[in-house]
């Protein structure tokens, strides 16, 4: 009996998306703009932080925002709202993380000779957003204290592929059963050389911090 044939289509799907993300990588080099890549869970305070950290940033360098949903423009709107900055919202149709492609539609539509930071708020998940790379040159996510310190244990990729942790929510630290420094250790466990950060949007607390990381990522990216 002949055998049946066997295609791998997930690699060959993940292969052509690699490519279009180093290609795009390469575009933005070449137009001094660095994008970054941020990923959550629903809940965790992604927008929130966003508007901290823009807020502190605007006046040193020119920021874009790029929010990624299922559906609505809540989040858009509360950006541009909140901060003035250039913010669209893109739909996924349905999909539950954006890749490369999906990406550089979204691009296709900001003013990038106006921005040298772009963030893209990733659909909140913390599985699918992590199994694409959307042609980001860093990935960044938020995991907040309420979901618990063994979340790195739970979803090992997404921490992997994580360049930067912001712990956000410090504020409740005492009302949960949140043990900081073994969080700390959870995800050094997946990804050793993560940057860790705790904030709390909510009071600012750390943003400070975190721009500070991305002021200096954002100028070596342009040398």
């Amino acid at each position: 009996m002949e055998k049946v044939k066997v295609i791998e289509i997930k690699k060959s799907v993940f292969a052509e998306n690699d490519k279009d993300a180093d290609d795009l990588r390469k575009e933005l080099k070449t137009k001094g703009v660095y994008l970054l890549n941020l990923m959550s869970s629903p809940g965790s305070g992604k927008t929130t932080t966003l508007i901290q950290t823009i807020n502190w940033l605007k006046d040193k360098i020119r920021v874009a925002v790029m929010e990624a949903d299922i559906d609505s423009d809540v989040d858009a709107v509360k950006i541009k709202e909140a901060t003035g900055i250039q913010s669209i919202q893109l739909h996924t149709g349905g999909m539950c993380h954006l890749d490369a492609e999906m990406t550089r539609q979204g691009l296709d539509n900001v003013a990038l000779e106006d921005a040298d930071l772009v963030i893209l708020e990733n659909v909140g998940n913390l599985v699918c957003p992590a199994e694409f790379d959307t042609g980001a040159v860093r990935n960044a996510m938020i995991l907040s204290v309420p979901e618990g310190d063994d979340k790195p244990l739970k979803y090992p990729l997404m921490f992997s592929v994580c360049d930067l942790v912001l712990i956000n929510k410090t504020d409740v630290m005492p009302y949960f059963d949140f043990d900081l420094e073994r969080c700390k250790d959870n995800v050094h466990q997946r990804n050793p050389k993560a940057k860790i950060i705790p904030i709390c949007a909510k009071t600012g607390e750390g943003i400070d911090a975190f721009t500070e990381w991305l002021l200096k990522e954002v100028n070596s990216w342009k040398k």
